[in-house]
């Protein structure tokens, strides 16, 4: 599965022997520089950068590190090796080969999650464009650029798969994807997270340690798909994905750390005229952009993951670790709305997946602050920081 550089798209999905999907992804290629030019990093289109870029899918090289022209970058098509005689994981067809062919009766289903995943990614690059004018750093300018590649990369993850499987219909859906505009009122992105500017550095780290957490367990739920093209799509995005969660955590830790050392130097609380964040201004930023990105899980109590689950489409996060993947019965806890009152009730795992993977999540982001948390006990400065509460938005 070694990638063919030579293709004006570098892939290693074959796209030498498929003149017509490489036809459409050749076209698809100029709309998409037309949209870069217009919505990607806020004058950087001449810059020299220093980017990693695919070469191959092996774990012990799938990239390599050089200067490019921003203007020149490739975006390519890759997906992780097929496993040999591969067999679904979950639902009722737990144990059955996996599909290379979308069966018909799922076709929309697929459609549907190919279009909400794939708007997304441009929403990402629309909302974070001016960032570059206000880089802290020349590490932060390079961070924000990879990042703003590799979410166009995985745009370009699900374009392929809508051509490959949905023909004339795929290039409509892709039209739509490049149309749409983060925060537009007439055409804005799906999902309303993906609305709102983030016009601020503080803001950036934090949609990566919130949203590029979710986008993980949302990659991870279709990680182990009986659609074996998706699968293998978003097991080489999660190469990518973790480097966006870096982003963010790294960032929140030396916003912190800066913070703290200008309260320990002067004595104060009241670091905000001497440069620094002050720690209760980053709580509100924290306290605005967490329900925000809560909401991206959707419903606790919802059918359609039930489904998606039974007929082995979409998992759980980590399925794999998972003892049983079939009836789902496990209790779990979830909060009902009862009248006026809230109230917690226990119900089967399998009708409430979207609760099961927002716990995951917010246990896995409460853990990753809880190291924020003992920087700011260890240097003596009060009560840490914290998520609010999943009830808001909900």
């Amino acid at each position: 599965m070694s990638i063919d550089l030579q293709c004006r798209i570098p892939n290693n999905v074959g796209l030498a022997e498929r003149p017509a999907l490489r036809h459409l992804l050749e076209w698809f290629d100029g709309r998409y520089r037309d949209w870069w030019q217009d919505w990607g990093p806020l004058g950087m289109a001449e810059a020299q950068v220093y980017l990693r870029t695919p070469v191959d899918v092996d774990a012990q090289g799938w990239a390599s590190y050089g200067h490019v022209k921003l203007r020149d970058y490739r975006w390519g098509v890759f997906q992780a090796p097929p496993k040999p005689d591969r067999r679904a994981l979950f639902g009722r067809i737990a144990g059955q080969p996996v599909w290379q062919t979308l069966p018909q009766e799922y076709a929309q289903v697929v459609r549907r999650h190919l279009v909400t995943q794939g708007d997304t990614e441009p929403g990402s690059v629309e909302q974070t464009r001016r960032l570059a004018a206000s880089a802290p750093s020349l590490y932060d300018l390079r961070n924000l650029i990879q990042f703003s590649v590799e979410e166009g990369r995985h745009l370009w993850a699900m374009v392929h798969l809508l051509f490959d499987h949905f023909g004339a219909e795929g290039r409509d859906e892709a039209e739509g994807l490049l149309s749409r505009r983060a925060g537009d009122p007439g055409q804005p992105r799906l999902l309303e997270a993906f609305n709102h500017q983030i016009e601020d550095w503080l803001s950036y780290f934090l949609w990566c340690f919130l949203a590029d957490r979710d986008g993980k367990y949302q990659l991870l739920a279709v990680a182990e798909s009986a659609f074996d093209p998706l699968a293998r799509t978003v097991q080489f995005m999660l190469t990518e994905e973790a480097h966006h969660m870096f982003i963010g955590e790294d960032g929140l830790r030396r916003v912190v750390q800066r913070s703290l050392e200008l309260m320990q130097a002067n004595d104060t609380d009241q670091i905000g005229p001497l440069g620094g964040i002050e720690l209760p201004l980053i709580q509100r930023y924290i306290n605005l952009w967490a329900p925000r990105i809560y909401d991206l899980f959707g419903n606790d109590e919802s059918a359609r993951p039930a489904e998606l689950f039974d007929c082995g489409l979409r998992g759980r996060a980590f399925e794999p670790g998972y003892a049983e993947h079939q009836r789902l019965e496990e209790p779990i806890s979830v909060e009902r709305r009862l009248g006026d009152a809230l109230s917690t009730v226990q119900v089967p795992a399998r009708a409430a997946l979207n609760g099961v993977m927002r716990q995951a999540y917010l246990k896995e982001v409460e853990g990753l602050l809880g190291r924020i948390n003992r920087m700011i006990e260890r240097a003596g400065a009060g009560p840490g920081l914290r998520l609010p509460s999943p009830r808001f938005n909900r």
